[in-house]
């Protein structure tokens, strides 16, 4: 029997930890065998004692290679040349990529056959196997990174008195039965890669920045930070209705706590590129990557549709009532401005989604320059100081004009915020402010 090595023949004269690495080489490729006892050269040494060789090469595979290959491995114990070697043959595998667990899924720990040799593979190469694995949909992929932490989510569990445990976890789709991590686990986890980026501008345009911020860490904490970020910006201005004031703040509560929700699960993270959150004077945009789905209009989001894109995220922020029924969000923002002037604007594009929201206290007219009150203007204040109320013909007597006079310097007064007018036609009267 003559050994040679090739793409699916590797030889090894004894028993080392790299061993695993063609293992996991075979298994991501096209299969092959593994000869323990063979030199480089063809040469037959053989193992001194098989038996506790293929024990010792059994559990070195079992507790270093992730996914579990063991299925797709066999042992055999061949007699060559009057010498004991081992016959370890590898079928290529159905979990790829496999990888040496105490290194994870990068090209440390992941290894393919290239002819004769056994390298790393790439990180095109990685992501190639697992879309291959575990198809297109992004949150159900393996995570790239299985060192994870989840201290906000954790909380976020707590908080919601929702038991967060790794039969819990294996239930929400954030880990398998073999321990491996997927990428919705990623996203709620302390290491999550995706941010939004926030910013704060002094006007209706970018001229002038304000303040600029980067949210990172787990969804659950980006949550929180980008919330109490515009939260702080959400402004409350007092008007009055007679003798009752009435607050009013820039944004609807539940506009902006929806827009940035929609902003976090409905996004693509397949793509690495950042959320923004952009505050004007007059608006706020949400622009999240990720268009609709294939096959659905914008007009079918707007009547309550919902086709998710990350369904197994959703359901993870609907478990903890962050969500309310798919579908709800987009009417829910834009009955939060029914009853105004001012309504959402919703922009999709192949690649992106946007919502803007409408500052319900903007006002586009100039802020008036202070003029002090002419004499006139001084007696008709100091009248007013003595009732509750004027009309036009007391200051037509007060002052000695005409009609059309008493009403220009009523005009003038209102325009400087000294006087408010109330009622219409004969019913007119004049309050000070």
């Amino acid at each position: 029997m003559t050994f040679t090595e090739s793409d699916t023949v590797e030889l090894k004269s004894q028993l080392i930890s790299d061993i695993c690495k063609e293992i996991i080489a075979f298994a991501n490729s096209r299969g092959g065998t593994l000869y323990v006892g063979v030199e480089d050269s063809g040469n037959v040494i053989g193992v001194a004692d098989a038996d506790q060789s293929t024990l010792q090469l059994s559990n070195m595979i079992r507790d270093s290679i992730k996914p579990d290959v063991t299925m797709f491995v066999r042992y055999e114990t061949l007699c060559v040349e009057g010498k004991n070697i081992i016959a370890v043959t590898v079928q290529k595998g159905t979990d790829r990529p496999y990888y040496l667990g105490s290194k994870g899924l990068k090209p440390s720990g992941v290894y393919v056959r290239n002819g004769t040799s056994t390298d790393p593979a790439t990180d095109t190469a990685i992501r190639r196997m697992i879309k291959e694995t575990d198809g297109d949909s992004f949150e159900t992929m393996r995570s790239l990174e299985q060192q994870l932490t989840f201290k906000a989510a954790e909380e976020q569990f707590k908080k919601r008195n929702v038991p967060f445990d790794a039969a819990k976890m294996q239930t929400l789709g954030m880990v398998s039965q073999d321990g491996i991590y997927s990428n919705v686990a990623l996203l709620l986890s302390d290491q999550c890669s995706h941010t939004i980026k926030a910013a704060a501008f002094s006007g209706t345009d970018k001229t002038t920045f304000q303040d600029r911020r980067e949210f990172g860490g787990s969804l659950f904490q980006q949550m929180e930070e980008m919330y109490a970020y515009l939260d702080i910006r959400n402004q409350t201005k007092a008007t009055f209705e007679g003798l009752y004031r009435r607050d009013t703040r820039d944004y609807p509560e539940e506009a902006l706590r929806e827009a940035l929700l929609n902003s976090l699960v409905h996004r693509d993270y397949s793509f690495s590129a950042s959320t923004l959150i952009s505050v004007y004077d007059d608006r706020i945009e949400f622009v999240s990557v990720g268009g609709l789905p294939a096959g659905i209009a914008l007009e079918d989001i707007m009547l309550g549709l919902s086709v998710c894109r990350n369904p197994k995220l959703a359901a993870i922020f609907y478990r903890l009532q962050l969500i309310e029924a798919y579908g709800t969000g987009m009417p829910k923002i834009i009955k939060a401005y029914a009853g105004t002037d001012l309504e959402p604007k919703i922009q999709v594009t192949n690649n992106a989604f946007k919502i803007t929201l409408p500052n319900l206290n903007f006002s586009s007219k100039p802020v008036p320059v202070y003029e002090p009150p002419t004499e006139d203007e001084k007696r008709v204040l100091s009248l007013l100081a003595t009732r509750e109320s004027i009309v036009r013909s007391d200051v037509d007597r007060l002052l000695g004009v005409s009609q059309s006079t008493a009403n220009r310097i009523l005009k003038q007064m209102i325009e400087k915020y000294l006087i408010s007018q109330e009622g219409t036609g004969k019913n007119t009267k004049y309050i000070k402010r």
